[in-house]
């Protein structure tokens, strides 16, 4: 009886330990321990198969804001199947935060199953394309709009590489993008390279790049992102205005209707921020740009607010609505990255 009794309390003390060390473990990792296969694959492996959704920071920024982890959780939210790709400039080739940081929405991206986080290397990157001799002889320093010139070239040469979609990281997504080779439009006859998708190599992308060395002039504002596109596009399509809410097709590749990404369109961007009476059902929708470059004010998402930024966050960011995002005695904002446009 006594041999019982000890054998029990050995077996529920063994019990109580494991069960200990697996709480303080999930207590450690609380969106802090990347999944080992994560650190073990490249992007060359991993996105090779054109499948990819692909965000880019070109800053030195380690914590992304509230929106940009929005963007990043939603996209793998919508795409579970597909690899998230979020390439970051200020991250070391291990893949990892600098030790001794606190890094909330880092570490609840790395938590995410399919979100990738690569370090953004432009000279690896750059290498066997046309912006590879640009790349090489620019003086970065001397670039009022080196941030976001760099997250333009970065993007084509991507896409071009590994095939899949790119987003601006303030693209919320609510649904699948049904189409593989993909332009944007922002209006009518007007492209945006906010959201474009490709499968891999494609010429449309190769000559994309040659034109953004042969007319490089990055004093005028969006030179090397949605004019460069729109030029590439007149010369590919022969463009006309949408009739209703149908896409265009050109040759091989699709022109969707502003209403796909932009059914609020920039000059009215602050509807994002307030209350509706009934929040739109985005029907017409893929995702939504909610134009960040243009919050100069840093208007920032409130709980409880019921603004229409708010609820789109709740259905589809929730882990970024729950842990990041406070209520009117703590906001939390942050600055303007050149994927917020």
């Amino acid at each position: 009886m006594l041999k019982e009794l000890q054998l029990s309390l050995s077996v529920i003390l063994l019990l109580s330990c494991g069960f200990l060390y697996r709480l303080t473990t999930k207590f450690s990792c609380h969106f802090s321990c990347l999944p080992p296969y994560k650190s073990q694959q490249g992007p060359e492996g991993l996105l090779g198969k054109g499948r990819s959704i692909v965000f880019i920071e070109t800053s030195e920024r380690m914590e992304p804001p509230p929106l940009v982890s929005c963007a990043v959780e939603s996209a793998a939210k919508i795409y579970p199947e597909q690899p998230v790709a979020f390439f970051m400039k200020g991250l070391s080739n291990s893949m990892q935060p600098p030790p001794n940081s606190t890094y909330p929405a880092f570490s609840l991206l790395s938590a995410i199953d399919n979100v990738f986080l690569f370090p953004l290397n432009m000279t690896k990157l750059f290498e066997d394309t046309p912006l590879f001799s640009w790349y090489t002889q620019i003086n970065t320093s001397a670039e009022r709009n080196w941030l976001h010139v760099s997250s333009d070239a970065s993007r084509l040469a991507i896409i071009w590489k590994y095939g899949g979609i790119y987003m601006d990281t303030d693209v919320i997504s609510i649904r699948p993008i049904p189409e593989e080779n993909f332009l944007a439009a922002q209006s009518s006859q007007y492209s945006s390279n906010g959201v474009f998708g490709f499968l891999p190599r494609h010429s449309f992308l190769w000559e994309c790049m040659e034109n953004f060395v042969e007319h490089y002039n990055s004093d005028i504002w969006g030179n090397q992102g949605p004019n460069l596109m729109t030029r590439m596009l007149r010369v590919w399509c022969k463009l006309k205005d949408f009739q209703e809410v149908s896409d265009l097709k050109c040759l091989n590749l699709s022109f969707l209707h502003p209403q796909r990404f932009y059914p609020i369109s920039y000059p009215e961007w602050k509807r994002y921020y307030e209350v509706w009476d009934t929040d739109p059902s985005f029907n017409d929708s893929y995702a939504l740009h909610l134009w960040n470059y243009m919050n100069q004010e840093g208007r920032a998402v409130v709980r409880g607010s019921n603004t229409l930024v708010e609820n789109l966050y709740r259905q589809h960011c929730p882990r970024t609505y729950r842990h990041l995002i406070q209520g009117p005695e703590g906001l939390v904002t942050g600055k303007l990255g050149p994927g917020n446009r």
